[in-house]
């Protein structure tokens, strides 16, 4: 690299004059070694030079433009396919701060590490240069970042995922140093050189040594997550693994709601939901499908924005049928990651309408055909769309100040116990339910099917500090809102003694949601029970699902027997947070013991 490169970044070639952001990108520069240093501005020119020089080098295949225009299939290395948890640090300054939830590293020790890797490690390689902005343009919620990375296919996804250049330099403005400071390099795709490193106190990320989504999209889980859930602690908000959606009733009334699942649970489905024809005076309208950034108000009530300005979908499973609106999504200008590719330049996955085509090439590059015997579309295959692509896309998508929330919901995927939906006695109760949530493995996965996996409000790896402080969090949030959101508990995952599903979800969880959103407005009543408010007989509108009363009591039925083993079981969690663990939920869990008891 030229010695003034740096230099004739700053006086020229650079869009800003910010001598924070000019400073640290020159000392990144110094540190990686690129050839060439190129500022992101985020225009379409940008993109289309970017683009056709991403299909030059092989990192993009075109899809045929009149099946899917604008779209480009992109394959990763076999090695670099999904997040990898077990080498993602938060490097608070003492480990008690990160938690027995994250791995640690002393920051000394991590900057240290990852320097040595990162020193020269974009020689002969392009230096990119991405401001973006998280959050609507002119919102108090926004942050910006600054990633600098070595790969192409990273810029053109966070063009799609965020708000980038022009308007992210302009937030900042030319003198602020408050912006997350990311740097990320490929390297060369060795797991054993691979890290991704969170400094919450420095509003720093180091990745290194992978290419895919979670771990090279700075801007996604590492900055709207694990750095934001900690700066909300600081600051008195918080950033959540949560879906918005609008629901608007027949008579015109609007609420918003958000909701918290873990994965292979129907998030992105729900939050793209179609009511049902029974329904069909309801309309529901997307926020967002994955992250909610949530304050208080100056009413005292609790707002949401979404973050993010595209989505990151799993594509395996989503057809016309689950998720109609997310197929739209798709149509054009999308990236796909590692998907199937058919003879004519389309995509194709697992689960996708029809039949599988007789030839396809799959996600490594190799012929397939329906007796193959591996996967056409990795199981973690993605899709890269726009938000804009949304057909019920919400008209306050962009609004500055978010959306006023009337409920919230937690969910996870058990076959037994948590019924189809139940309402929290209260906030700190709430908490409780949306701390202990988790879903039940398969045999594949553990050894031995039914094992819950706790994920408490669906964050277990993505909170940036101590789990028991976060829960604590929640709790002091309460104090400050002068109308608590209700909290709910939803299950569609529910089974009978056939083994059958008792609910059929997709689009019919709109009737749920229409009992949840009553309760809210004090429309409706519930029953009692020791662990929380359920549906009366008649609550819930099943006409035209072909449901027996009987099948309706299964699913929302609380069985004592089952949630003595339930709270039995929770506390392996409680003893691995013991130290920080609020006494508020601690005490709900022995309230709701006695109550079994009794």
């Amino acid at each position: 690299m030229p010695e003034n490169r740096a230099a004739a970044t700053k006086q020229s070639d650079a869009p800003t004059n910010n001598p924070k952001l000019l400073a640290w990108v020159e000392e990144m520069a110094k540190l990686t070694q690129p050839d060439r240093i190129v500022w992101c501005d985020g225009s379409e020119e940008e993109k289309q030079r970017l683009t056709k020089d991403a299909v030059d080098k092989g990192i993009l295949i075109p899809l045929s433009p009149e099946k899917r225009p604008g779209c480009y299939l992109h394959r990763s290395d076999p090695n670099d396919v999904a997040r990898t948890e077990h080498l993602t640090f938060v490097c608070t300054r003492t480990k008690e701060a990160s938690g027995p939830n994250n791995n640690w590293m002393d920051p000394k020790e991590a900057y240290a590490k990852l320097g040595k890797l990162f020193e020269g490690s974009m020689k002969g390689r392009t230096m990119y240069v991405i401001p973006y902005l998280m959050g609507p343009a002119g919102s108090p919620f926004s942050k910006v970042g600054i990633e600098l990375t070595d790969s192409i296919y990273v810029v053109l996804n966070m063009r799609i995922m965020t708000r980038m250049g022009r308007v992210a330099l302009d937030t900042l403005g030319d003198t602020s140093g408050d912006f997350n400071r990311g740097l990320h390099c490929t390297l060369d795709l060795d797991p054993e050189k691979r890290f991704i490193c969170h400094f919450p106190e420095d509003n720093t990320i180091w990745s290194i040594g992978s290419g895919y989504g979670g771990n090279a999209l700075l801007g996604k889980k590492c900055l709207a997550l694990r750095i934001a859930s900690f700066l909300g602690r600081e600051e008195g908000w918080l950033a959540e693994h949560m879906l918005i959606l609008g629901a608007e009733d027949p008579q015109g009334k609007k609420h918003y709601v958000v909701a918290a699942f873990p994965s292979a649970c129907g998030k992105t489905n729900f939050a793209m939901m179609v009511p049902p024809p029974a329904l069909k005076g309801w309309k529901i309208t997307t926020i967002g499908d994955d992250i909610s950034w949530l304050r208080i108000g100056k009413d005292g009530r609790l707002w949401a924005v979404n973050p993010e300005n595209g989505y990151f979908g799993v594509a395996p499973g989503t057809n016309k049928k689950t998720n109609p609106n997310a197929m739209a999504c798709v149509e054009r200008d999308a990236i796909f990651t590692n998907v199937a590719m058919t003879k004519d330049g389309d995509v194709w996955w697992e689960g996708m309408d029809g039949q599988p085509p007789a030839e396809l090439t799959d996600w490594r590059g190799n012929p397939w055909t329906p007796e193959s015997k591996t996967p056409a579309a990795h199981p973690n295959s993605r899709f890269t769309a726009p938000m804009r692509n949304n057909p019920i896309l919400d008209e306050t998508a962009d609004d500055s100040e978010g959306v006023p929330i009337s409920a919230i919901i937690f969910g996870g995927r058990r076959a037994t116990t948590v019924p189809l939906v139940m309402q929290s006695f209260n906030w700190a109760h709430g908490v409780y339910l949306g701390a202990t949530m988790g879903s039940e493995t398969t045999a594949a996965a553990v050894g031995q099917a039914g094992v819950v996996r706790r994920d408490p409000m669906a964050m277990l790896p993505f909170c940036g500090y101590d789990m028991g402080d976060y829960f604590g969090h929640w709790l002091k949030i309460q104090a400050r809102l002068a109308e608590p959101p209700p909290i709910f508990l939803v299950n569609w995952f529910r089974k009978g003694p056939d083994g059958k599903f008792l609910w059929p979800g997709f689009g019919e969880n709109m009737r749920v949601l229409a009992w949840v959103l009553a309760r809210a407005a004090g429309s409706v009543g519930a029953s009692e029970t020791p662990l929380g408010l359920v549906p009366r007989p008649g609550d819930l509108d099943t006409e035209g699902l072909g449901l027996t009363p009987e099948q309706v009591k299964q699913a929302t039925s609380i069985d004592l027997a089952e949630w003595g083993t339930e709270l039995e079981s929770q506390g392996e969690l409680f003893t691995k947070l013991e130290r920080t663990l609020p006494a508020a939920i601690r005490l709900e869990r022995e309230l709701l013991i006695a109550r079994i008891k009794n």
